[in-house]
Formats: structure tokens, C-alpha cells, sequence
């Protein structure tokens, strides 16, 4: 992406040859960082999203039995939880998230998935209020 840097000089520089003359300088930048993950660009679709680090297990219930993974919450909002999954998710999935100590166990519905370099990040709406959840409207 090329950007044009564009403005007037400041007027306390020191050399009054250049004081006040319009400048155009091509640059190169750069509008997002490069290593802006899939769960931090969906992060930006839920106002509220808070950054968490909580480690989850996810158990998705399919005709073939349970399947479970393993993640790490990055996101939470009063409602949602934001995580990034190897699981086969579609939109409207149920999902058990569990902590490690019981606290939380609760029932999600995906609501969001947004696929980014073989990753998927997951927006889950818990199915209903979560007393002890840590984010709070």
C-alpha cells in the first residue's frame, strides 16, 4: 500500500527558506499490523470485547459422540466468549466451555467464525446468564 504524506511544514522550523511550504513525500506504511491475529480482527466486531487469557475445554456434542479441544479464551464481552479453534464449527453450533476448577461451565452458541491462514476464530453467545462471568456489562 503507498501512502502520500501530505501538510505544511511547521512554522517554528528553524530554516525560514522551507517555513510554510507544502511538502509531498511518498512513503511506503502499513494500515494493519502484520501480526494482527484472526481472533483480534474478529475481536473488533464485538464492542465490548475484552482481552481474558482463560484456558477452556470445548466439547462439541454431533451424532458421532463428543469431540473436545483445548483453548485459551482471548476475548470475552458480557455475553460472548472469543477463541480460536481446530474444531469443524459451523454458525449455530452448541458448545460446552469449561475451566479447569468447574467455575465456569456453561453452554454457548457459535454466532461468528471468521476464517484467517488455516486458523478460525469463533465468537460463542452464552445460551444463557453466566452469574460468576468475569466480564460484566
Amino acid at each position: 500500500m503507498e501512502v502520500v504524506l501530505t501538510g505544511i511544514l511547521a512554522l517554528d522550523r528553524i530554516n525560514s527558506a522551507t517555513r510554510g511550504r507544502i511538502v509531498s513525500k511518498p512513503a511506503v506504511g502499513s494500515a494493519r499490523s502484520s501480526s494482527e491475529t484472526s481472533i483480534t480482527k474478529l475481536a473488533r466486531f464485538f464492542r465490548d470485547a475484552t482481552p481474558v487469557r482463560i484456558p477452556v475445554r470445548l466439547t462439541r456434542e454431533i451424532a458421532d459422540g463428543p469431540t473436545t479441544e483445548t483453548t485459551v479464551i482471548e476475548f470475552g464481552t458480557p455475553r460472548e466468549v472469543l477463541f480460536t479453534s481446530n474444531l469443524p464449527l459451523q454458525f449455530a453450533d452448541r458448545l460446552r466451555v469449561q475451566n479447569s476448577d468447574g467455575t465456569l461451565n456453561v453452554e454457548a452458541s457459535v454466532v461468528a467464525l471468521q476464517h484467517h491462514r488455516g486458523r478460525t476464530a469463533v465468537a460463542a453467545r452464552f445460551t444463557h446468564d453466566v452469574g460468576n462471568w468475569i466480564v460484566k456489562p
